[in-house]
């Protein structure tokens, strides 16, 4: 039966895998199937183009679809790499969008160890041994420690 079908579409049947690939890419988007589902509708317009040479056997079909899928997948990576530039890098870097911040010291800093509240947040800091309720400002953040010095 699928042999059948196979046959009656000739150089259509890299158009309809193209477009299954391209469709299964919106039920389960992950940028990936897209890339492979553009390469096998290339190889289908090559094929209506192509169908009637000789040299353009199942074997050639499949070995242009896999040159042209491995391209266009390491091309679709190097794109979505270059165009994913946030507007808010630190986002899910709570520690580092704190740099530069003023708080007061919570728990006073004792060997180099110590406490501040910044918002309704408490965070382990490190720094020179200063006495609760020094102003300090945060000067680095390192494994969700913060690194402090004071205010002067």
């Amino acid at each position: 039966m699928i042999e059948k079908i196979v046959m009656e579409l000739g150089p259509w049947n890299w158009m309809v895998l193209g477009l299954l690939l391209l469709g299964l890419e919106i039920l389960a988007p992950g940028f990936f199937l897209i890339w492979v589902g553009i390469a096998a509708v290339v190889v289908g317009a090559l094929s209506l183009a192509l169908w009637d040479a000789g040299f353009w056997t199942w074997q050639v079909q499949v070995l242009v679809f896999l040159a042209i899928a491995l391209a266009s997948v390491f091309a679709g990576r190097a794109l979505m790499r270059r165009g994913n530039v946030s507007d808010e890098p630190l986002l899910n870097q709570r520690s580092a969008q704190l740099i530069g911040k003023t708080a007061t010291l919570h728990e006073a800093i004792v060997n180099g160890h110590g406490r501040i509240k910044i918002g309704d947040t408490t965070w382990s800091v490190s720094g020179p041994d200063l006495d609760a309720g020094t102003q300090v400002r945060v000067t680095g953040a390192a494994d969700m420690k913060l690194v402090v010095e004071a205010v002067q």
